[in-house]
């Protein structure tokens, strides 16, 4: 493992999130709540505090980028997450308690490619001076969002009309969404990637236990290489023409890439997870579905499976959601089929297995 991440001071930049205050009043009220309750997320990772002999604070923005860096860091960090199972990634609105979670770091781990679109503003309100470490680093982006008249286009016009309050926050929305597809995680030799940026950073701000950290993600890559052949043995079970997949929204674009698996389209046009579909959206989808011979449609854990059980009636296929819809922007609840990277990412393969009318075989020992 050779990649350098970068890292860097957080970027003062004026991006929006739901519940926007000015930095100094929410830093404040971080601070004077930091006793009282707290997000699931941050209180149920967060294990320590001042005085409690770690020697490295971390906090992680997605479930994802978490997990990955629990199996980097070892005992000797205290490491947190903002984002709780089952949520968007593509939304946030940071709690007192995150907030003095954020404040009191040493690294921000994020999974960068453009996801977190409100991380900014929370490193702002936050007043959090650590180090950055943008765990894409070094991943080549890729896929373009469609339009409605099927027609392709890079997601920042979408970012901009949304989230831009003006020419400036409309100019940074498509600095940081225009070069591709976000959910970078879902191929697992770009999780290798970001497992060894975590390591990079975690050494850099801590030498001292930087061995540590590099065996551990050693380890980790070499199972994150099992499951990639794991996946590849079988897909390859099932014939080209049959790989085909719809699912609620475009989160899965570079594992369907790795897989050779052809993206039949989503209910939501859009890398994002909060638009609505038109009419004509929807009957599209559904004919491609019909012309196809599309077996089933994918809900995911985070998003509500309303609008994909109501096509897939239409479409007369089945409708993957509960227990069975995938994980996509986030991980799952502990003790569930998502609760980790590697969980998640054999759950949502046999998901798709079976929609093609295969089994999966047995799991590696080491997964």
């Amino acid at each position: 493992m050779t990649h350098v991440p970068t890292l860097r001071s957080p970027r003062r930049r004026r991006t929006s999130f739901a519940t926007a205050t000015a930095g100094a009043g929410v830093l404040a009220l971080a601070l004077a709540g930091c006793s009282g309750s707290s997000s699931p997320s941050a209180s149920d990772s967060a294990t320590g505090g001042a005085g409690t002999g770690k020697t490295l604070n971390v906090v992680a923005t997605t479930t994802q980028v978490a997990d990955l860096a629990r199996n980097v860091a070892g005992d000797d960090v205290e490491l947190a997450q903002l984002l709780g199972p089952n949520q968007s990634a593509h939304h946030f609105d940071p709690t007192a308690a995150d907030l003095a979670t954020l404040a009191k770091a040493d690294v921000l781990l994020i999974s960068g490619a453009g996801l977190e679109t409100w991380v900014d503003s929370v490193v702002d309100a936050s007043g959090f001076q650590g180090t950055v470490v943008d765990t894409a680093d070094g991943i080549t982006l890729s896929g373009e969002a469609e339009d409605e008249d099927g027609d392709e286009h890079a997601e920042s016009d979408e970012h901009a009309d949304e989230h831009g309050d003006s020419a400036v926050d409309q100019e940074l929305a498509q600095d940081e969404a225009a070069s591709g597809n976000p959910h970078i995680w879902t191929d697992p030799n770009n999780a290798k990637i970001m497992t060894d940026n975590i390591a990079k950073g975690l050494a850099a701000a801590d030498p001292a236990d930087a061995a540590t950290f590099e065996a551990n993600a050693s380890t980790y890559d070499a199972k994150l290489t099992e499951l990639d052949t794991w996946i590849t043995s079988n897909v390859d079970q099932v014939a080209q023409d049959k790989r085909l997949v719809v699912s609620n929204h475009d989160a899965f674009h570079y594992y369907l890439d790795r897989y050779g698996i052809t993206f039949v389209g989503s209910i939501i046009p859009s890398f994002e997870d909060n638009a609505e579909p038109s009419a004509a959206q929807i009957q599209k989808l559904v004919d491609k579905i019909k012309e196809l011979g599309v077996k089933a449609i994918f809900s995911e854990s985070s998003i509500s499976d309303k609008t994909a059980t109501s096509i897939a009636s239409t479409a007369g296929v089945k409708v993957y959601s509960g227990d069975d819809a995938l994980y996509g922007d986030s991980l799952g609840e502990a003790g569930s089929d998502g609760a980790t990277y590697i969980a998640a990412t054999v759950h949502n393969t046999r998901m798709f297995l079976e929609s093609w009318g295969v089994t999966a075989t047995a799991l590696p020992s080491d997964l």
